[in-house]
This record gives structure tokens, sequence and C-alpha cells, in this order.
């Protein structure tokens, strides 16, 4: 919990944003404005938080789901973003998906190239070995061809 109260304010900076983006460029706001605008803010989300925790506490359940932000915007009387919200948790979850899908195609990709890798490296360390085996055996052809031509 929030030792003092000013900590359940949201970032007057991000709520600036927020007005900025949404009105146009000749629009001007007070820093007044500003405050009130960020104060109502904090207050509509923890408003929404408690409904929302209603709403989980309801069904028996400790942890607040979308679905239970949707139910308490329709108890608060908010039904107008009831669908935008909707909407908007879902594409919410496509993009979680598409993450979590290309987290996992990156990993099975890493996996699979180093298990290359290490097929290429036990390859290339086998060729290596044979090399080796080819050099010896120039090099007891060598000495063979020494000592033969000693004898003769």
């Amino acid at each position: 919990m929030a030792e003092k109260p000013e900590d359940l304010n949201l970032p007057t900076s991000i709520v600036t944003k927020i007005i900025k983006d949404c009105l146009p460029n000749n629009c001007k706001v007070s820093k007044e404005a500003n405050a009130a605008i960020a104060k109502a803010a904090s207050v509509f989300v923890l408003y929404t938080t408690s409904s929302a925790n209603a709403v989980a506490q309801k069904n028996k359940r400790k942890n607040i789901s979308g679905q239970d932000v949707i139910a308490a915007m329709t108890e608060m009387e908010f039904d107008k973003f009831v669908k935008p919200l909707e909407n908007s948790l879902a594409l919410w979850k496509k993009t979680q998906q598409e993450k979590k899908n290309s987290a996992a195609k990156k990993k099975a990709e890493k996996e699979a190239s180093s298990t290359k890798d290490s097929e290429a490296a036990s390859t290339s360390s086998a060729d290596k070995e044979k090399e080796n085996d080819d050099d010896d055996c120039m090099v007891v052809d060598a000495e063979k061809e020494k000592e033969e031509k000693e004898e003769s």
C-alpha cells in the first residue's frame, strides 16, 4: 500500500502527454487543469480497481482479470467504454500471443542452430583427426623412403 495519498497519483508528465495527444495543437491547457485531470485520472483508476476487485471477490478469486474490469465498468455505469475496452483487451491478448509465439520460434531456431553448430564442430574435429592421421602416414612414408634410400 502507498504510504502517502500523493503516492497514488499518476505521473503528471504521462497525464500531460495523454492530454496533448488528444487535443488539437492550438489548444492550451493550464497547469491547474493538468493537475486536476491527473487527480481525476488517479481517482478513476483507484475506483475502477476497487470495483474490479469487488467483482473478483464475488467470483471467489483474488486476481483481477480483464473481464473483471469490464464488468466493473458496467457496474460503475460506464457502459459507453465497455466495447472499446473489450476491443483493446482482445488486441492486447493477440499481441501478447504473437510475442509469445515469436519468442518460442526464436528459441527453437537458436536451439536448432546450436545443434547444427555442435554437429559441425564434431564433424570438423573428426575431419581434423583424419587429416592428422594422414599427416602421420605421410611422415611414416617419408621415413620409410629415406631408410630405403640409405639401404640402397
